[in-house]
This record gives C-alpha cells, structure tokens and sequence, in this order.
C-alpha cells in the first residue's frame, strides 16, 4: 500500500513538471503593444501637424461643446411639453372624439390640422411625438402632416416672440400666412395616398390597426395623469436619443463650418434664399427664438430671403428630420422636406424679384 502511494505521488509529480514544461512562455500583453504602438503614431502625427494646431482644436472643441448646449438646452423643454401632450392625448382622448372633431375630407381636415398648431405651444422638437399619439388616436393623414409643419409657426409662443423682433407688422403676417399655405398644400398632397401603410412606419402602423377602445370609465383621473407621466417619461427618453444626435450634428457644422463663406455668397436674389435656406438647417434654431436669430440678417440680406429662412427652418432642420424617420418611412421623409423647401424657396424669390 506504501509502495501504492509513493508511486502515484511520483506519477503526480511528474504530471505537475510535465505541465510546467509545457506551458507556454510569457508574452508582451497584446493591449500593451497595441498602446505603445498608438502614442507612437500619435507622436509622429502630432509632429507632422502645423504649430498650434491643437490650440485650434481646443478651441473649436469648445466652440463645439457651448453650441451643443445651447441648441439642447434651447430645445429640451419644448420637447418635454410636446412628450406629456402625448401623454394626455393618450389618456384623456379616445377615436370616437377624435372623428367628431377632424373632418374625413382631405381638404378640411388639412386646414384643420393647420390650424390646430394655435393651440399646443410646441415646437418643431414636441410637435413630433404629438403628432405620433394623435395618428395612433385616428388622426386623418392630410391632418397630421399639416399640424406636423404648422405648428412650429403657429403656437402662442413664437408668434409672440416674431412679434417681438420684428413687430406686427409684414414679416410677422407673411411668416404665419406662409407657414399656414405650406401645410396645407402639404397635407392635401399626402391626403392622395389612401393608405396610412404607404406613409407611415410599420410599428406605428400596426398599433393603429389594433388599437381598441377599452372601457375607462372606472379609471380615477389621478390614475390617468400617472398613465399620461409614464408615456412622457417613455417619449423623451425615445425622442431624446435624436435630439441629442441632431444637435450634435448641427454645432459640429457650426463649428467646422465657415458661415462666413456661406453669407459670401449670399449676395444675389436666388444665393440668398439659397444660403438662408441651408443655414436653417444648419443652424437647427428652435423656432421660438429663431426670429431674433434672424433678425441679426436684416440689411445683410433681403427680406425674401430672411423670410424663407423663418418659414423653412420650423418645418426642417437635422434634428426634427432624425425624429421624422421615427414615425415616416424613408420616402415620405423626402417629400416632407422637398415640399416645404421647394415652396419656401419659390415664395423668398418672388418676394426678392417682385417686392418693391
């Protein structure tokens, strides 16, 4: 038995050296030499690069991080409001009123939807995830995209604040009276397609087709504002993502974008429509300041042309076309865009060709 026990200690033994034998050399940690390698290149890019280069990165850096709050932070209550408008159409509003308070006609309803932007002081961040919640509560084609675009332009707030700028005057009645015209030419457009499948996403879609009234009536009213919380939270929390991209997006053109070039060649009748066009989507202003921002162009540039850019810039910038393609498809996000552009575009080169 001894003899048994010495031999499978030897026999252990020897499988322990023949482990220790076998196992393999210590190398260099791969991230190690993956790090060494990086500052290597580092260095010799750094040395590559013209003096004060990264005092000028530095710089815009900072340029980039104060435009990116300033858009986010500009934008972020408006798109609080508009996600616990959502709530409270959720809750509160069901189909049936709904179809008694938007007509089925195409034309009607779109001149409705329009005008339905005088009462919810949203901008063109809260206005989507409204409009969202009213298609899934039964809400006409023709009559969302209309509210979509008009809104912006139409709420309390930024009449108010176009007022301010510019007084009560032309630019104040033309920007109301154009933004109106826009979205419903708009809505009537989209009213051609008769089914919502072909426009909207298939997720919103789906919910609209098996959506069914439930009986609420026991529901306390202090549940139904828990409810009406609880989808605000989940809304902008889902439209935060792309507001936060988007603004991103918009100060890193600001930023790395000489607008000076832009405002160049802006001189002309048809370059300035142009130009104030692309700054509105570059620029990403909320609506509701967006008139005192140009009002720093008057005298600089026409009056069509600062018109176009306080009718388009509402209806179109990089964030509000990231929150679009949450509840558009591809294609529909296209015409969304082109017609407002093309409509501002025509309306800022007649005022420049035929305004005395």
């Amino acid at each position: 038995m001894e003899s048994l026990v010495i031999n499978r200690a030897q026999s252990f033994h020897g499988y322990n050296h023949l482990v220790e034998n076998t196992t393999p050399p210590k190398r260099l940690p791969r991230n190690l030499i993956l790090s060494i390698a990086l500052g290597i290149l580092i260095i010799v890019a750094s040395s590559m690069l013209p003096a004060g280069f990264f005092a000028w990165l530095w710089d815009r850096m900072n340029v980039f991080a104060t435009v990116f709050l300033g858009i986010f932070v500009e934008a972020v209550p408006y798109l609080l409001l508009g996600t616990f408008a959502s709530g409270l159409v959720e809750t509160f509003l069901d189909r049936d009123q709904m179809s008694r308070w938007i007509s089925s006609r195409p034309v009607a309803a779109a001149v409705t939807g329009a005008f339905m932007g005088m009462i919810f002081p949203v901008c063109e961040c809260g206005v989507v995830p409204l409009t969202r919640r009213l298609f899934h509560k039964g809400l006409p084609l023709s009559a969302g995209i209309s509210f979509l675009l008009a809104a912006p332009v139409l709420n309390p707030i930024v009449i108010l604040s176009t007022a301010a700028a510019f007084g009560w005057g032309p630019m104040l009645f033309w920007r109301i009276g154009l933004s109106l015209l826009i979205a419903i030419v708009t809505g009537i457009i989209f009213s051609v397609e008769k089914e919502a499948g072909n426009v909207l996403r298939p997720a919103l879609t789906m919910s609209m087709e098996h959506d069914h009234a439930h009986d609420e009536s026991n529901v306390s009213f202090s549940e139904k504002i828990r409810g009406a919380l609880l989808i605000t939270a989940d809304e902008f929390f889902e439209m935060g993502r792309y507001l936060i991209i988007g603004s991103m997006l918009a100060a890193a053109l600001q930023t790395f974008v000489s607008q000076s070039a832009l405002l160049t060649i802006g001189s002309g009748p048809v370059l300035s429509v142009l130009v104030m066009l692309g700054l509105a989507i570059l620029l990403s202003i909320c609506s509701t300041v967006d008139a005192f921002v140009a009002l720093g162009f008057v005298g600089t540039f026409s009056f069509g042309s600062v018109l176009s850019f306080l009718v388009f810039g509402p209806m179109v910038d990089i964030k509000s076309v990231l929150m679009y393609s949450q509840v558009f498809k591809r294609r529909s996000v296209v015409y969304i865009v082109a017609i407002p552009f093309m409509m501002s575009l025509l309306s800022g080169l007649i005022f420049n060709y035929f305004q005395p």
